[in-house]
Formats: C-alpha cells, sequence, structure tokens
C-alpha cells in the first residue's frame, strides 16, 4: 500500500460520490467543480490508495474507514 494514504476531505467527497455510482461530471456538478478536477482527485485518490479503478478506491476507503461502511449515507445531497 502506498505510504501517504491521507485522502484529503475533497477527495473523500469525491470518493463518496463515486460510491453512489455518479459519473464525474455529476460529480464535478454536485461539488461546484469541473470534470477535469474531479479526475485530478481520482487520480490522486488512486496513487494514495495504491488501487486501479473507482471501485477498488471505494472498496480500499471502505476498508480504511475513510467512507465508511455505510458510504451512500453520506452529508453530500442525492
Amino acid at each position: 500500500m502506498a505510504t501517504d494514504a491521507r485522502v484529503t476531505p475533497r477527495e473523500t467527497d469525491v470518493l463518496r460520490l463515486l460510491s453512489r455510482g455518479c459519473s464525474y461530471a455529476e460529480i464535478g456538478q454536485r461539488m461546484g467543480i469541473s470534470a477535469h478536477t474531479v479526475t485530478s482527485h481520482i487520480k490522486n485518490c488512486y496513487r494514495k490508495l495504491d488501487v486501479h479503478s473507482g471501485a477498488a478506491a471505494v472498496m480500499r476507503a471502505v476498508e480504511l474507514g475513510v467512507l465508511g461502511p455505510g458510504a451512500d449515507s453520506g452529508a453530500l445531497g442525492s
């Protein structure tokens, strides 16, 4: 595993929306950021969590307690 697995709060928000099945465009719209910025956050998460896919990132984040077992019940709007 990567040594720097500290996911920022913004990256956690992106992972939470990704876990709900949102596209990068939808995540950007909900968070008020561009899809390019979402991509940057996702790439950072992949590196920090030592994974190569969105599903693996979400799973690793849950395993590490970053998202918790109820990842779909976060504070971000539906």
